[in-house]
């Protein structure tokens, strides 16, 4: 029963976008939804500099003119004074997200005391899901998938666990997940049997 959907992957960086060095953030992102989601989709990728109001304008063409249901940003989100993907984001939201902000801050706290410098955030803006993930791909990945012990068992459940049904919600497309890299959760009502 899973449906197609476009994802907009948003790597905002000055230094990235003018070439000074190779971006991760994108390359990080396709690597891991390429193992996470079992749903088909293609990525809408932009590489843009840390100006808000180009921010502001990608991310609205990404939803309005590109037709994603989800967009993951990385990048832009600490507190020096170019950082301003957060701002860029709620400007442009119909309705923040914060539990989105507030788990990844808490996920990251296992690996570093600075993560309650992030200023992540998410939106809903028509029927796409916006979020604002960190912007190192060790991080990206913790975040998304969650926290786990040696033996590979999940000890702190990801932010993707809740994407997949916040999309049902807003009039997006079933998208799935593989469980053994994050297991979408779903109330029972809202799971549809898998296709044989």
């Amino acid at each position: 029963m899973s449906e197609h959907i476009r994802i907009g992957l948003v790597s905002i960086s000055d230094r990235a976008s003018e070439g000074t060095y190779e971006d991760q953030g994108i390359p990080a992102l396709k690597d891991w939804l390429g193992k996470a989601l079992s749903s088909p989709w293609t990525a809408e990728a932009r590489l843009i500099p840390d100006d808000r109001a180009t921010i502001e304008r990608t991310l609205v063409d990404l939803v309005d003119v590109a037709g994603c249901n989800l967009i993951l940003t990385t990048g832009g989100t600490g507190p020096a004074p170019r950082d301003v993907t957060p701002e860029a984001t709620l400007a442009i939201g119909d309705k923040e997200m914060p539990g989105f902000g507030e788990e990844m801050r808490r996920i990251s706290l296992n690996f570093v005391p600075t993560a309650i410098l992030s200023r992540q955030v998410a939106v809903i803006r028509g029927k796409s899901l916006i979020i604002n993930l960190p912007g190192q791909p060790k991080s990206i990945r913790e975040t998304l998938e969650g926290v786990r012990d040696v033996e590979g068992a999940v000890r702190h459940v990801g932010i993707f666990a809740a994407v997949p049904y916040c999309i049902d919600l807003i009039g997006g497309p079933y998208i799935e997940t593989d469980e053994a890299v994050i297991k979408a959760f779903r109330p029972k009502h809202a799971i549809r049997p898998r296709q044989g």
